[in-house]
């Protein structure tokens, strides 16, 4: 730990050479602090001066507590996950995590080598009952993972991770599966993605396959609405990276508008209901 933290103070000497490494997360101005770390990275880089942008969402809401939602270049999501009783509370609690997190993406053990890509593989065969001879083959899950971390050697995992999200995504939404009855490879379905952003084209895309299988399903988009929502919101008091499940949010709710506008959609059934009550909440 001792060690990790030496380093993070050498990280934000060089970063942010005018600020007191002992002071950064107890300075108010956490805000204006992230945004000035990113811009600091992209004038290093001199690449994608159109991503050197920090995003912030709030969530309306009536009263507290307060959501906030902070996206950084590259796509990764961090989230406030203390009880805020103000809006501006919850962005600098937002720009907290993510500041912590994008500090930590300097460390060398979250840059995509050898050893890294290696470590990965093992902990994905593990997590899937798979074995490592899956990492060769990339019509599975695992040898598509291997496959993505060696096309992206030598990045960090933020600046992997909208590559990452919209692998979860198809995985998510069945098309990979879907594949396998094509002469489509996983590996080239990745190498055509990489080309891409997770922009609305995209999500629209994903909402029709929900709206297709609500016809099929009546009511399965509600159930998996309550459930992103339910990880969502797991995953920002955890502190944890939120770009999948707040995709998988958007997406839902893109299908479940489309759906409650149209109501020849889906037949009606008991499900009909909780759908017309998630429609009020979106």
């Amino acid at each position: 730990m001792d060690r990790t933290l030496e380093s993070l103070r050498h990280i934000i000497a060089q970063v942010l050479p005018h600020r007191d490494p002992s002071l950064v997360f107890k300075d108010l101005n956490v805000v204006s602090m992230l945004q000035e770390f990113w811009e600091s990275k992209q004038q290093q880089r001199a690449a994608f001066p159109s991503e050197g942008v920090v995003v912030y969402e709030s969530l309306p809401a009536p009263g507290p507590p307060f959501v906030s939602y902070v996206t950084l270049p590259g796509g990764s999501c961090f989230g406030n996950f203390q009880c805020c009783l103000s809006r501006a509370e919850a962005r600098r609690d937002a720009a907290k995590v993510a500041l912590i997190n994008s500090l930590f993406n300097e460390l060398p053990s979250r840059r995509i080598t050898k050893e890294f890509i290696m470590e990965s593989v093992q902990e994905a065969v593990a997590s899937t009952s798979g074995t490592l001879d899956d990492a060769d083959d990339p019509s599975t899950s695992v040898g598509a993972y291997h496959y993505m971390l060696e096309s992206n050697m030598g990045k960090t995992m933020l600046e992997f991770q909208e590559l990452m999200t919209i692998f979860q995504l198809l995985h998510w939404n069945g098309s990979l599966k879907a594949l396998r009855e094509t002469k489509c490879s996983r590996q080239e379905v990745i190498s055509y993605y990489s080309q891409y952003s997770l922009d609305e084209k995209m999500r629209s895309h994903m909402a029709l396959d929900w709206i297709m299988k609500e016809r099929e399903s009546p009511g399965i988009v509600s159930q998996e609405l309550r459930m992103a929502l339910r990880q969502l919101e797991e995953a920002r008091k955890a502190g944890q990276e939120l770009r999948f499940y707040k995709e998988k949010k958007e997406i839902l709710s893109l299908a479940l508008t489309q759906i409650c506008s149209d109501p020849d959609t889906s037949s009606p059934s008991d499900d009909q209901l909780s759908l017309t009550a998630l429609c009020g909440y979106h």
